[in-house]
């Protein structure tokens, strides 16, 4: 019973989109570089109102940044975060959530 219950947890989370593939930390390396002119080259932001990035929780990366593509951010820095990721993928936000999640 409980392998069963375990694989419909599991089947659920995939269907729902819930179950994420990890981002490319190589490849968010190399779609970073707009990313520097705030957060600096080593993920450290280079004035006090620019977050650092450098060792963030992937899950928080992700989510923010998806926040800030789809509007729902509109306070703080959402007026130059908002149009930085409008464009941005579900794999380059992964990518790019991968890569300073992996900085330490």
């Amino acid at each position: 019973m409980l392998k069963v219950l375990f694989a419909s947890t599991l089947l659920t989370l995939g269907m729902t989109g819930m179950a994420q593939a990890a981002g490319d930390a190589a490849a968010g390396a190399g779609k970073s570089a707009v990313c520097t002119a705030c957060h600096g080259a080593d993920g450290i932001g280079l004035v006090p109102i620019y977050p650092n990035l450098k060792g963030q929780q992937v899950a928080y990366l992700e989510s923010s940044l998806k926040a800030y593509r789809e509007g729902q951010r509109t306070g703080g820095n959402a007026a130059i975060m908002t149009p930085m990721a409008k464009n941005l993928s579900d794999e380059d936000i992964a990518d790019l959530a991968a890569y300073y999640g992996a900085m330490k």
